[in-house]
């Protein structure tokens, strides 16, 4: 795959058809939401295919494959999280406020892990998030103190996981 400079890899989906009725969701640091049929992937080119188009100042930060019946749980870096029914997106995509960091499905684990910039952590049942419309303001999900900083990631877990976290050094 070509990459243009200062371009990288964002997500990796492992997939062997592409099937009608599943589709990538994909998420941006500003906010936008995109769902794209997975068949509209069927024909990809050497040079390959834009998937979602980005204003200069916004990047892609995860891309997750669905079949149209999950929760979509978006977590910003200000500690904020909305939960919204996948159903809700359409291919216009959504918007929500504050810088987003993570993405996650509501089937992908039982706890969504929040951590912050200093190593911090919190986990939270994901039943304790509800649905909320689209355009929805969301939940304070982490509080954000100079002992905290931000959050810069946030993983569904399940109780018998184990975690790792990475420094940049």
């Amino acid at each position: 795959l070509q990459l243009m400079p200062g371009e990288r890899i964002t997500s990796v989906i492992p997939m062997r058809k592409f099937e009608e009725g599943k589709y990538l969701v994909m998420a941006t640091k500003a906010g936008l939401v995109k769902k794209t049929p997975m068949e509209e992937y069927a024909n990809v080119r050497k040079t390959g295919l834009v998937a979602i188009t980005l204003r200069d100042d916004d990047e892609l930060i995860e891309v997750k494959a669905t079949d149209d019946t999950k929760d979509i749980m978006l977590v910003t870096k200000d500690g904020m999280c909305i939960r919204f029914k996948e159903t809700d997106v359409r291919s216009t995509g959504r918007s929500s406020m504050g810088e987003v960091v993570a993405m996650q499905l509501n089937s992908q684990g039982d706890y969504l892990l929040v951590v912050s910039e200093n190593g911090m952590g919190k986990r939270t049942a994901m039943s304790e998030f509800t649905c909320q419309n689209r355009g929805g303001k969301g939940v304070k999900c982490y509080k954000i103190t100079e002992k905290t900083g931000n959050v810069i990631g946030a993983k569904a877990v399940n109780e018998e996981n184990e975690i790792m976290m990475i420094t940049t050094e």
